[in-house]
This record gives C-alpha cells, structure tokens and sequence, in this order.
C-alpha cells in the first residue's frame, strides 16, 4: 500500500552550482538548468489523465520529469518515481533564495469515505501527533539524524464537504534549524484515491505560502469518470482509513511504519532535505540520504538535446 509522503523542498546555496556531464565533459549553470525547465500555464492534464489543474497567472507548472530534476539535481532529494509534476509561484524560479514549490502526487488507496469529517476534534488531534513526533525523535536520533518537534498548526485542518478538498499546514521546528519550516497540505477526493499537493517552506516564507497556496484549491478537479461522485459502491475499492487518518497519518501505524521519519540536512545555511512521511517507498527514499552535517553540493544533469517537450 503507498502512502502519502512528504518530499522537503530546500535550495542549495552552492556558488559553483554545476556538474561536468560525463559524456561530454561539459558544465551547466544555474541559469541553464533554469532555461531548461519547460513549464507549463493555463490548463494542464496530469499524467494518467485522473485529474487537470486550471492554473491563473500565479502558478506555472513541470511535468515529472523536469519536476524530478528539481528535487533530486538541484533540492537534494532521493529519487521518487511517484512525483507527477511540481507547481511553482510564476514570479520566483526554484533555484532563487526564497524559492518553494508544491510537489504533486496521487494515492492509489481507495475511496476515501468522508462521513466523519464534521466530527473530528483537530486539536486532540494535534496533541496525540506532538507526541508521536516526541516518541520517534530516539528513532532518529539511533538513525544519526537531528530531532523534529512539531510546534502546531500553522493553518487548522479544514474539509470542504461540497468541494471533497481538505487542507492544513503544520508548522515544525528541526534540531539546528535557523527558522522553524511551513508543510503545507493539500488533499482532492476522487473515485480510487487522493490527489496530494505538498508545499514546504521556511518559516520566513510561511506569508507567502499561505497567501498563495489556497489560490490552488479551485484550480484542482478531477477528470469525468474520476470524480468523487462517480464512486461505484461493490465495485471500486474503499480506502482503510477516512479523513482524520489524511491529516494525523495514522495508516502508517497499520503497516508497522515509522510515523513521522523526518531527516535534516544542511548546506551553505540553507535547509536541503526533510525526507518521508509514510509508506515502504518512503522508507527507501530515507536510507538514501546523509546523515546530518554532511555538505551537499548540486549536480545538474541537462537534458539531451533531442528532449522532447513536457
């Protein structure tokens, strides 16, 4: 079972900002990895053809592959095939200080049954997680990574019953963290899963994130066919969890899984890599990042020249 999971978004302050390809023995820098972004505005389909996105002028959007070379060459994350595309502010590249984006990807689970949203006490909720998060900091301290405290939320969980869009923000404090980091949530019901939309950011950004990322909520939909009223009840499969589980991540105590398995990285002052949220693919992506301390530098792989559009 795949789990939503969380991708960090950083920027690496590497002057340099450049990698020899080894089959050409060439460089690229900052301002040609940005050139060779190939984003996309207005209405855009999202691979499989599930869900599009109705972007307005604040947003442009890569499709997977760009968006990949952006966490992994220049964010430092671990690879992640389950990444659809990323969205970013129009006015403010990846690669600049300050710069955020919002990951997209899609949970397979089921349908997600949506009839105890107007029950849920978000802030028992809240206290159960900081001590969840409290009891799997010696998890990470054993794994030779820095501690996580979850400080509160940032924007409370809300779910629009009509719309089936569901949104929070949590505001978490790492060990040696100059500033305390935004993760700002996104959830679309659909007929067999999730759309999830993923922002961090620091919290010097947290204005901006909040301001901006509520702008995204109409320009989501899910595609005839896919839509959460299109469910088919004894044919399509129902998800084990409901709503609280999206926010709380409670399914991943059913699988035996670490909850909240946060790793820090640093580079040039700049926060790098929080790493996964939830499921066995998460799991993998983690034991592939450094440990804490460690400088990263950006490697920047170009296309070939023959890449076809996005």
């Amino acid at each position: 079972m795949r789990i939503s999971h969380l991708l960090a978004l950083g920027i690496v302050a590497c002057a340099s900002f450049l990698r020899a390809q080894p089959s050409e023995g060439k460089k690229i820098t900052r301002e040609e990895f940005e050139k060779s972004l190939k984003y996309q505005t207005g209405k855009v389909e999202l691979s499989g053809g599930m869900a599009s996105l109705n972007l307005g002028p604040e947003f442009r959007f890569l499709a997977a592959a760009d968006a990949r070379r952006v966490l992994e060459d220049a964010w430092g994350n671990p690879p992640d095939e389950s990444v659809l595309g990323m969205l970013f502010p129009a006015n403010l590249s990846p690669l600049a200080d300050g710069g955020w984006g919002v990951i997209v990807t899609y949970d397979t689970d089921g349908f997600v049954k949506d009839d105890e949203a107007d029950k849920i006490n978000y802030s028992e909720m809240l206290a159960d997680m900081k001590k969840d998060t409290v009891g799997a900091n010696e998890e990470r301290k054993k794994a030779g990574y820095g501690t996580v405290e979850l400080i509160g939320w940032a924007t409370p969980p809300h779910y629009d019953k009509n719309a089936k869009k569901l949104y929070w923000a949590k505001e978490l404090k790492f060990e040696g963290g100059s500033e305390n980091t935004l993760n700002y949530n996104i959830r679309a019901l659909g007929r067999r899963g999730v759309l999830v939309l993923n922002a961090v950011a620091g919290k010097s950004q947290l204005a901006a994130v909040e301001k901006e990322m509520p702008k995204l909520l109409p320009m989501l939909a899910f595609n005839e066919g896919h839509r959460y009223s299109d469910f088919i009840p004894g044919t399509d499969s129902v998800a084990a969890y409901g709503i609280g589980a999206l926010v709380a991540g409670k399914i991943a105590l059913k699988v035996g899984l670490f909850k909240w398995l946060i790793a820090l990285l640093f580079a040039s002052k700049k926060l790098i890599v929080i790493a996964a949220l939830g499921g066995g693919a998460a799991i993998k992506g983690l034991l592939g990042l450094r440990k804490k301390d460690e400088r990263i530098v950006a490697e920047i792989t170009p296309p070939p020249a023959d890449a076809p559009s996005a």
